[in-house]
């Protein structure tokens, strides 16, 4: 996984939680609370599921919860800033979400080795969504976090639910 997640994470638990439980998290994992997670490092996934396993368990939160979070601050917070090109080309979440493999391929175009997951699209109808996520990695919750951090930054209500390991729906309200 791109050090670009971890770095986020990061950022997420000191602003809204304290330096103290980012720090311990990284400690329990085995990681010096000094390391510097540069965007286009690599970081082993299984260690970036360990930490934030930590991270859940050091705040308490399931790991449900913990998606939501990281979604809206990496939607909200995080990449409007450092993407905005990916923000101005959308007036809607449902186009923001749709383009969501272009936003992918060209976040990592220029990062060696990126393994961006791929999304599938099919319509239940008119105003529901099915997302089918396709990585490895195994890390739907975060596609649920981050629609709804979609939906939040287009001041949209979207009822977004995982269905399965590989499917969110997303219903248009």
């Amino acid at each position: 996984m791109k050090g670009i997640i971890v770095e986020c994470l990061g950022k997420l638990v000191v602003t809204q939680f304290g330096q103290d439980k980012w720090e311990k998290s990284l400690k329990d994992v085995g990681l010096s609370p000094f390391r510097v997670f540069w965007p286009s490092s690599d970081i082993d996934d299984a260690k970036v599921m360990e930490l934030v396993a930590a991270v859940c368990k050091n705040l308490d939160i399931s790991l449900a919860q913990a998606a939501d979070a990281f979604g809206e601050y990496w939607i909200n917070s995080y990449t409007p800033y450092t993407y905005p090109q990916y923000y101005a080309r959308h007036s809607t979440a449902r186009d923001f979400l749709l383009d969501l493999n272009n936003i992918h391929l060209e976040m990592t175009r220029m990062m060696q080795d990126a393994q961006p997951p791929k999304f599938d699209y099919t319509w239940r109808d008119d105003e529901t969504l099915v997302i089918h996520y396709k990585s490895h990695r195994g890390l739907v919750d975060f596609v649920v976090g981050i629609a709804k951090g979609v939906g939040k930054y287009y001041e949209e209500n979207l009822d977004v639910s995982k269905v399965g390991t590989d499917k969110v729906v997303v219903i248009f309200a």
